[in-house]
């Protein structure tokens, strides 16, 4: 942090936002609602069923505490020091700032099947309004392949919930060689009413989502309680709970279920993606989040373990109901898990299930807005960054566009191979990219901008010392980590199949496009800013090392202290 002239101070005075948190309980609700989230309630029990329950489990404790906390750690503090956006923030390491591009075209790729997840949840909810909820019952179009419970061996059949899901609601595709089907229009009415209200909250900026997260942040938790409770009482449900705490030691050692942990912990806490730093960059600059990061990461590593216990406690009640002995194999999983668990559960409840269900699915809905409304604020703010407020248009129409364009994308999801499609674009557009990305992010801060100097920031802003934990993580054990599961799950990745159907080659084109179209935005940001140093003299290198260096624009967001000092 050097001395600023007062054409620097001028520019980063222009690009302070105008919009700040109305106070810290708003900004700690706000990363509440961000991060206990879609990810913990509807992603995390599908991701620990593929992997095999307590096999994941572990490795996924071990990642939140020397990645997760770390790495939640270091992008609050850099957006509260910056004042900006995930992009702008990057500007203290230019030759990597194509990692914040990457991220925030992950956020963009993400939050189109999380609004598709809200539209799923949406017909849900409208469907519980019932005399009787439809899933609790088997339909007569299913044939024989629905059970009820009330037969002593239904081996090889499926729950009315699965049923329920999969042939009335999404009317899924046994695989997409033939295409992905039209749109459901239902499914479509839905989305569009997920992206009008994603669009509202945007519009209305961050002050009015802050007042709504002291709701998005304390209600899901009310409910989950409510559905832990019935879940841990149905018979069977303790086997599926054991199965999900107790490991396969020989599987810890497979990549692949690490990869998923570590993956998983940028989901459940919105790391890696731009979302933190945006939301921190509204903070007050001398706020100590140190407090506020214990909380937050303890309460989304909590809400995980809960949607777990529900989870499983429900499929070990199917998988004595079915007579299945491997709980493993009791439902194919997938994407779409908690809209056969979770909705099995609530048809147990004796007295109003219907209650239960609307409760449920509009618990899944404010979380959905809480992790949406996160990601739709970093891609907004990076736009607005990259234009000025000079240039940039009203927050009213940058909102709109991008509701327009997300419900556009969206609707591919709305048909019956939709959940083809969600999968592969989780796979190669959002966790294998994410991972490349959040070693460079460390990169960037840990090693080019440097330790040292990122911990005297935070001691220049909250006026604490920065801990050896925190100092080794950054550098070297988080990026080792992901580096070492990086080319671990490389070496043994099969190609990505959904329930166990191969995808057309014609899909991978696809996927391998996504995933290119992020990861090259590293060597391509990188070759600019060394092409910005053209008119310095010296060898290539010595260009290579002026990029890495901090911008002009670069510094504390409040300025006036810096010129005081």
């Amino acid at each position: 942090m050097g001395k600023a002239t007062k054409l620097e101070i001028s520019s980063r005075e222009s690009e302070k936002p105008a919009e700040q948190w109305g106070n810290g309980l708003e900004f700690l609700f706000s990363c509440i609602s961000l991060s206990v989230g879609l990810g913990n309630i509807w992603r995390f029990p599908y991701i620990a069923f593929q992997n095999g329950g307590g096999t994941f489990v572990i490795p996924y404790l071990i990642a939140l505490l020397v990645i997760g906390r770390p790495v939640y750690y270091l992008e609050i503090s850099l957006g509260q020091f910056t004042g900006r956006g995930v992009v702008k923030a990057f500007d203290m390491a230019p030759l990597l700032k194509g990692v914040a591009v990457g991220q925030v075209l992950a956020t963009a790729a993400s939050i189109t099947y999380y609004s598709s997840i809200m539209a799923l949840t949406l017909r849900f909810l409208l469907a519980s309004f019932g005399a009787k909820l439809p899933w609790s019952r088997c339909w007569e179009s299913w044939g024989s392949d629905c059970h009820d419970g009330s037969v002593q061996n239904a081996t090889g059949k499926m729950s009315p919930a699965q049923l329920y899901f999969e042939r009335e609601i999404l009317h899924e595709l046994p695989n997409i060689d033939n295409g992905l089907g039209l749109p459901n229009w239902q499914l479509v009415a839905c989305l569009a009413v997920a992206w009008l209200i994603i669009g509202g909250v945007l519009i209305r900026g961050i002050k009015s989502s802050g007042k709504a997260a002291y709701f998005l942040g304390v209600f899901p938790y009310v409910v989950l309680v409510i559905l832990l409770l019935r879940a841990v009482t149905l018979p069977g449900a303790m086997d599926g709970i054991i199965y999900f705490f107790k490991p396969q030691w020989r599987e810890l050692l497979n990549p692949l279920v690490w990869y998923a942990a570590v993956t998983q912990v940028f989901f459940s806490l919105a790391i890696c993606f731009g979302t933190l730093i945006t939301y921190a960059s509204y903070n007050n600059f001398n706020r100590n989040v140190y407090n506020d990061i214990v909380i937050i990461t303890t309460m989304d590593s909590c809400s995980s373990i809960i949607a777990g216990c529900i989870t499983f406690g429900i499929l070990g009640n199917l998988a004595r109901e079915t007579g299945v002995s491997d709980i493993g194999s009791v439902v194919k999983g997938g994407a779409g898990l908690a809209f056969i668990s979770y909705p099995e559960a609530i048809a147990k409840f004796e007295y109003v299930p219907q209650m239960f269900a609307v409760l449920f699915f509009l618990m899944l809905f404010v979380l959905g807005i809480g992790s949406t409304v996160g990601m739709g604020s970093c891609i907004l703010r990076a736009i607005r960054d990259h234009l000025g407020s000079s240039r940039s248009p009203p927050i009213w129409m940058l909102a709109s566009g991008l509701a327009v364009l997300g419900f556009g994308v969206s609707i591919v999801y709305m048909t019956p191979g939709g959940q083809f499609i969600l999968n592969l674009v989780d796979f190669y557009g959002v966790s294998f990219t994410a991972l490349i990305l959040a070693i460079g992010e460390l990169i960037a801060v840990a090693w080019i901008y440097g330790v040292n100097r990122f911990c005297s920031d935070i001691k220049f802003m909250m006026g604490i010392e920065t801990g050896w934990y925190w100092r080794i993580c950054w550098r070297f054990i988080t990026p080792g980590l992901m580096t070492a599961v990086l080319i671990y799950m490389l070496q043994d990745m099969s190609a990505l199949t959904y329930k166990g159907v191969a995808y057309p080659t014609l899909a991978h084109v696809f996927g391998c496009f996504l995933a290119a179209f992020g990861l090259i935005q590293l060597p391509g940001w990188a070759l600019y800013a060394v092409y910005k140093q053209r008119g310095q003299q010296g060898t290539f290198w010595q260009r290579v090392r002026a990029a890495s260096k901090p911008s002009d624009t670069w510094g504390p967001a409040n300025v006036q202290l810096e010129v005081s000092i």
